[in-house]
Formats: C-alpha cells, sequence, structure tokens
C-alpha cells in the first residue's frame, strides 16, 4: 500500500511556508491587477483622437518617462527605509487619480499632469516590488526561484492585459474613451489595495512595519534609532556606491536597465497595426498577439533561468531582425514576428533582473534596482524623442523598425556583462528547505 499524503501536499517536497504563499499569492494578484488597466492598449490612441498630432503624442509619452525619471532613485531609496507595501499602493492611486482627470477635463493641460502622476506612479512601483519579492524568497532561502516567480508573475500581467484589451474594444464601441478611462480608475483602486495585502514582513536587516511608512531597523541592533531622514540619505549612499564601486553590479544593472526601454514599442504598436489599413475598432485584437509573444517569454523564464548569456545574446539577434521585418512588411501579420521579437525581450528582461538582484550585496537593493529603472527612463525618453523627430521623415513602420538596432546592440554586450545564473543553495541545519522548496513554492 501507498502512503497517505495529506490534501494540499505534494510527495517528496516540504510544506510550503505561510509567507511564501502570502507573497506568490499577493505578488500574482497586484500583477494581475496592474496590468488589467483597458486604457493602456490604446492610450496612443486615445491621443491621437483627441487631436494631438505626433510629436505631442510623444512629448506626452516622454514626459511620463521624464517623471518616472526624476522620481526613480528617491523613490527607491525611500523603499528601502519604508513600507514598500504602502508605496505600492500610493502609486496606484496616484495612477487611478491621472484617468479620473481625464474623464472630467480631456484636453492636453489634463494629459501632461496626467502623465506626470503616472510616472510617479511607475517610479514608486519599479524597484520596490522586485526589492520585496527578491527579500522575501532570501528570507526563505528560496532566492533561486526568483526568475520563475517573477517570470510567472508577468504571465499573470500579461494574461490581464490581453483581457483589458478585449474589454476596451466593446467599452469604445458603446461609451467611447470616458468609459474606458473610469473602469482603468476603478481598477486601480482594488490594485492598491492587493498591494496591502502582500507580506508585512520585511528581511535582511528589515523588521515587521512598526507603523504606515516605517518598517524600522533590526531588533537585534543596539544602535539607536536614526532619524528617518538619515537612514534615507544613508540608503541612498550605499545604493549609488555599490553601483559605482562594483563592476557586477554596474554592468549587470546596465543591461536590466536598457532591456526594459526596448518595450516602449507597445506604445506605438496600436499605430503600427492601423497603418496596414485594420479599422480601429479591431486594432486592439491584433495588439493581443504581440501581449501572447511576451507573456511566453515570461513563462520560459523559469524554465530557461539558467540560460548562457552567449544564448541570450544570440537571442537577442534573432530579435532584432525579426522586429525589423515585421515593422517593414506593412502587412496585419507583421505583428506576428513582432511579438515573437517582444517574447525574446520579455525572456531576457526577466533574466537580466534576476541577474541583478543576484549580484545585489548590500541592504540597498530597491535603491540599486531603482538606479537600473532610471536608466530605463532616460533610454525610453531617448526612444519617445527618436520616434517623434523619425516620424517626421518617415512612417511608424520605418521608424519602428529602425528600434530593432537597440536589442542588436545588446547582444554585442550580454556576453561581457551579463552575470551567470545563481545556483540554488543546498539544504542544511537551520534552513526552512532548499531548492525543492523553491521549486514548490511558485
Amino acid at each position: 500500500m501507498g502512503c497517505w499524503t495529506p490534501p494540499g501536499i505534494r510527495p517528496g517536497r516540504p510544506r510550503e511556508s505561510a509567507e511564501l504563499r502570502r507573497l506568490r499569492r499577493g505578488l500574482y494578484v497586484f500583477s494581475a491587477l496592474n496590468d488589467f488597466v483597458p486604457l493602456v492598449p490604446v492610450v496612443a490612441l486615445r491621443f491621437s483622437d483627441a487631436g494631438l498630432g505626433s510629436v505631442e503624442v510623444s512629448s506626452l509619452f516622454g514626459l511620463l518617462a521624464v517623471s518616472a525619471l526624476l522620481l526613480e532613485v528617491p523613490s527607491g531609496a525611500w523603499a528601502d527605509v519604508a513600507s514598500r507595501r504602502m508605496l505600492l499602493a500610493l502609486g496606484a492611486v496616484l495612477r487611478a487619480a491621472c484617468f479620473v482627470l481625464w474623464v472630467l477635463v480631456p484636453s492636453y493641460p489634463a494629459f501632461v499632469a496626467g502623465v506626470l502622476l503616472w510616472g510617479a506612479c511607475h517610479a514608486l512601483t519599479s524597484g520596490t516590488l522586485e526589492a520585496l519579492v527578491y527579500d522575501e524568497l532570501s528570507a526563505e532561502d528560496s532566492a533561486a526561484s526568483y526568475p520563475r516567480l517573477l517570470g510567472r508573475s508577468r504571465v499573470g500581467a500579461l494574461a490581464s492585459n490581453v483581457l483589458a484589451t478585449l474589454v476596451a474594444t466593446p467599452l469604445l464601441a458603446v461609451g467611447h474613451y470616458a468609459l474606458v478611462e473610469a473602469l482603468s480608475a476603478a481598477v486601480c483602486a482594488a490594485t492598491a489595495g492587493a498591494a496591502l495585502y502582500l507580506p508585512r514582513r520585511a528581511s535582511k536587516g528589515r523588521v515587521t512595519e512598526q507603523g504606515p511608512f516605517a518598517d524600522g531597523r533590526a531588533a537585534a541592533d543596539a544602535r539607536p534609532a536614526e532619524p528617518a531622514v538619515a537612514r534615507y540619505l544613508a540608503m541612498l549612499r550605499a545604493g549609488l556606491a555599490e553601483v559605482r564601486g562594483d563592476p557586477e553590479v554596474r554592468r549587470a544593472a546596465a543591461v536590466a536597465a536598457v532591456l526594459p526601454a526596448v518595450l516602449v514599442i507597445d506604445e506605438y504598436l496600436p499605430l503600427l497595426v492601423r497603418s496596414t489599413g485594420i479599422s480601429t475598432a479591431f486594432v486592439p485584437l491584433l495588439v493581443i498577439l504581440a501581449v501572447v509573444g511576451k507573456a511566453l517569454g515570461g513563462w520560459l523564464a523559469g524554465p530557461l533561468a539558467g540560460l548562457g548569456a552567449s544564448r541570450l545574446a544570440a537571442a537577442l539577434t534573432v530579435a532584432a531582425v525579426l522586429l525589423a521585418a515585421g515593422s517593414l512588411g506593412q502587412h496585419p501579420l507583421g505583428i506576428l514576428p513582432v511579438a515573437l521579437c517582444l517574447g525574446t525581450v520579455q525572456l531576457a528582461i526577466v533574466l537580466s533582473q534576476a541577474r541583478l538582484q543576484d549580484a545585489v550585496r548590500s541592504d540597498a537593493r530597491a535603491t540599486v534596482t531603482s538606479l537600473a529603472g532610471l536608466g530605463t527612463d532616460a533610454v525610453a525618453i531617448a526612444f519617445y524623442v527618436a520616434y517623434g523627430v523619425g516620424s517626421l521623415w518617415g512612417n511608424v513602420s520605418v521608424v519602428i523598425a529602425g528600434f530593432a538596432a537597440v536589442p542588436l546592440l545588446l547582444a554585442l554586450v550580454v556576453p561581457r556583462w551579463l552575470p551567470g545564473p545563481r545556483a540554488a543553495p543546498a539544504p542544511g541545519p537551520g534552513r526552512r528547505g532548499g531548492p525543492g522548496a523553491s521549486q514548490w513554492s511558485i
């Protein structure tokens, strides 16, 4: 007779801790809601149909990136000394305010104010979520599962993006953009609630929250409590010093910074698809294919977590060719090679972010991650400017094809700059679980 196994427990695998369960569920719910925003797939069309030209549309995307850039590092240091859950909730509330403003005052000045709020949301979330997840996994000796957990959360987010895109189509048909914006604001409010469900405990020198915006220091630390401003400045200096003084961290941060900026292409995909002659109502349906491609890349991040830098570089080279071919084809099905390109980039993003987290050795994890986010914002601004300027001489397909140069250049530096994958820790006395625990928990 076989041994009886209690319900919910898999044979040969340790029980998942309550904290890991809460982290996994909270991350999946937060990521899904954070991307279930029906306005996002059609925001470029929203600006264009409000009477804005190509330069004005790109100026709004650029202002969003500038707003995020200016707040990226300060918010990252804040996340290393304050409640990361509360910062994530605050960011969602700011984005909800952006959409409410656009419902009430659909004009260029309101669009400017809204994208500034949206940029603040991006800055508060970027780095904060990754640091929270990685530190929680490290506390359970499950850091090796970070690529898989992050990859699956991205898949959930992209699935929500697909659903949001499908929802946008009938909403546009019956209520124009105001209905889309109102629903988007409501979802952002729910996202703030999901952020508060994430684990309260912090690790590596951080303890359970003592107040709404103060995690405090470790109870074992006998030094007098530092003022909040002093702790903030110390963490900011520590993060800057690590990026400046550790070549491995600096190079990993550079790769992790540039790769996500390639996804700026997403903003212009509706315009690319519509340029092939497809009616506006059916544009979201083809854009979904690009979302599916990214979802596939995110899902493969777990199985391919050990992918070597040379093979990743080869994949990026192929991705560059696919992007150029799909854009210049001027056919609705050209979205397919573009989707494969974006899926490859998504895979590379997750792996590069995991390698960066592995390389960080200080407690200033969110600060270091936000420095990479700062680079992403800077590159994104360059992309927006390039699109605005390029659109004066070429159509959308030519400009997007030109962006293929970025993954091609990355393919040249990835083999030298991206660290290798982290080996899973061996189980030992005092550990809550080894590699098996990290695989089971997600």
